[in-house]
């Protein structure tokens, strides 16, 4: 564990792969990548824990899920104020130690109703997490690497998340309830290390406030971040949610996976992020971002069709390589949403109120991680193959609607920027 976390050898071999970024940023994915091997240890396995383990309903579990993500629209917006007001690091550093204290008590789990609590608990962890986590970044970057610093944080986390997910592979064993303590017990320690290296990150100054006092509401008077903020929910909805808490359980239980399996397919999928995000933001550079983002639906529709065939055709190794296959694809869209995303949001952001953009960035997220969980656990529990189509089918309905999108956007906010060149950055509004 002190080996994969150690601070100094993880920040120095980041820092080599895009060396004009500061150390800093550096240091702050250091952290990012020791918390997201915890989390890769226990995302891929969660729902076979309450599933297989507990003994609960697919249709009770997406619920279960999706309370996370009720939670955290409530403590996101309440983040995104405090990183704005206090600092984003002294509430990064709180939003850690609050999802330390939930997944320590997973194991304690035996009904439903505790499961929903401590899902809450680290969901309003969570909802706090992601808007200071991107303040956080958004200011220690320069404003023309910021693509490139949002990109890197994406390889970072889905490293750790892959290398988790081979880890916990090797430890669950859904005979033995034990063994998921240990995954449990593993993330928390991972939220902590991360709160303590916040404590070598200096908190940066805060922009001075122009045009009246800071307010959700000026945020929301921005119609081309809106509009992109509901587009985002649309895709996490029908993608990264259903990947995250749908697809292990479906491998397992559709196809026979085994849970070392599984991890192994998690691990492929976060390691040709890790290869690939670099690359593909640095070809990104000058090129369109929503025409970026209707590929991406396209290659998400076609891997969600590859999940099907695997589970209506396939079993054991056969259906382990399809899966493969169809994550591999699904990687390279997450790549392009990496390289799109969080870089577009802190362009459209007034630099005064970024943590309220990021705290409604993150509301996309959150409501997408309610909406799919919700709906999918109903569909995967009456019909297993039915659910991957329909995802597929509403993702290449994303992309038409990115390409629709790119007429209401800043025309200095629609293409990447080159590094060399400074982007101008419209004001908000």
């Amino acid at each position: 564990m002190a080996r994969l976390v150690e601070v100094r050898p993880v920040a120095a071999y980041l820092r080599a792969l895009n060396p004009d970024l500061p150390r800093v940023v550096w240091l702050l994915q250091a952290g990012g990548l020791a918390n997201a091997f915890g989390n890769g240890v226990v995302i891929p396995f969660l729902v076979i824990y309450l599933h297989n383990v507990r003994g609960f309903s697919l249709a009770v579990i997406g619920l279960i899920a999706a309370s996370n993500a009720v939670a955290a629209l409530f403590s996101g917006t309440v983040g995104g104020a405090l990183a704005d007001r206090f600092g984003p690091r002294a509430t990064l550093a709180g939003a850690l130690c609050i999802m330390a204290g939930a997944f320590s008590l997973f194991p304690l789990i035996d009904e439903p109703w505790h499961a929903f609590a401590l899902n809450m608990l680290a969901g309003l962890g969570s909802g706090a997490f992601w808007p200071s986590q991107s303040s956080l970044l958004a200011r220690l970057a320069p404003v023309q690497r910021r693509h490139a610093a949002f990109a890197q944080q994406r390889v970072t986390m889905n490293l750790g998340i892959g290398l988790g997910g081979l880890t916990g592979g090797f430890i669950a064993n859904a005979e033995e309830a034990t063994t998921f303590t240990t995954l449990f017990l593993l993330d928390a320690a991972t939220f902590l290390v991360f709160a303590a290296l916040l404590t070598r990150i200096p908190s940066p100054a805060r922009p001075a406030r122009a045009g009246g006092p800071g307010s959700y509401a000026r945020v929301l008077r921005n119609r081309p971040f809106r509009s992109f903020a509901l587009l985002n929910t649309l895709f996490i909805a029908v993608s990264i949610a259903p990947f995250s808490e749908f697809l292990p359980v479906f491998a397992k239980n559709e196809s026979a996976v085994s849970e070392r399996s599984i991890g192994l397919i998690f691990f492929l999928n976060t390691a040709l992020i890790a290869l690939a995000q670099v690359p593909i933001a640095k070809w990104q550079e000058g090129r369109r971002r929503m025409g970026a983002l209707a590929i991406m639906g396209v290659l998400w529709a076609v891997s969600w069709l590859v999940v099907a065939a695997a589970g209506a055709w396939t079993t054991g190794t056969t259906a382990v390589a399809v899966i493969t296959a169809g994550v591999l694809v699904f990687a390279v869209g997450e790549c392009l949403h990496g390289a799109v995303q969080g870089p577009l949001v802190a362009d459209l952001a007034d630099p005064a109120l970024i943590g309220r953009y990021m705290a409604l960035s993150s509301l996309s997220w959150q409501v997408g991680f309610i909406v799919g969980p919700a709906v999918g656990g109903v569909v995967l529990d009456a019909e297993p193959l039915a659910l991957w189509p329909l995802a597929a089918a509403v993702c290449l309905v994303g992309s038409a609607w990115a390409l629709a999108l790119e007429r209401g956007l800043p025309q200095a906010v629609r293409r990447t920027p080159h590094p060399e060149a400074a982007i101008a950055v419209p004001e908000p509004g």
